[in-house]
């Protein structure tokens, strides 16, 4: 249960709060949640150690706010490219596995944008190209193992066709 020590102060803190927060991030709906991410952590804090209740949550929100940005800073600097395959979770012990396992991926990129349908292409890749097991497919697609192997078996068999 939430404690309410403390809420007199918060809620005269509140709007300006919301002012910093948004000054600094740029956006209503990230500066509402810092907003509550301030609540949250003055929950937290021993009140008694606090000499000044505005300043400290002032300071707070400032620096979740600035770790906002700089976190969205190095999100956005970041280039992944979505159609490489994840060297990790291909790895296995056997470099053959591994190397049948990235010829598989090249031949589905090159293929399977026209022939599969986009259910068909995500279970392929994970199943030929990253080796996942069907009932890993199936859960992460929330479908059931059977189609996920229906899903496998129909990409397979399109892709032969086009070869």
């Amino acid at each position: 249960m939430v404690s309410t020590a403390g809420l007199d102060e918060f809620l005269q803190a509140r709007p300006r709060l919301f002012r910093i927060a948004l000054r600094i991030a740029g956006d209503r709906h990230d500066a509402e949640e810092l907003v509550q991410d301030v609540w949250v952590r003055w929950q937290r804090t021993d009140r008694s150690a606090v000499a000044d209740p505005q300043a400290f949550l002032a300071t707070v929100a400032s620096r979740l706010a600035i770790n906002l940005v700089q976190s969205a800073r190095r999100r956005h600097e970041t280039a992944v490219d979505p159609w490489l395959p994840d060297e990790r979770a291909a790895a296995g012990p056997d470099p053959q596995v591994n190397a049948e396992n990235q010829e598989a991926y090249a031949r589905a990129v090159q293929l399977l944008t026209d022939r599969l349908s986009p259910a068909e292409r995500a279970t392929y890749v994970l199943r030929e190209g990253f080796g996942y097991p069907y009932r890993q497919i199936a859960e992460t697609l929330r479908i059931g193992t059977p189609n996920a192997r229906q899903l496998v078996k129909r990409a397979r068999n399109r892709l032969a066709q086009a070869v």
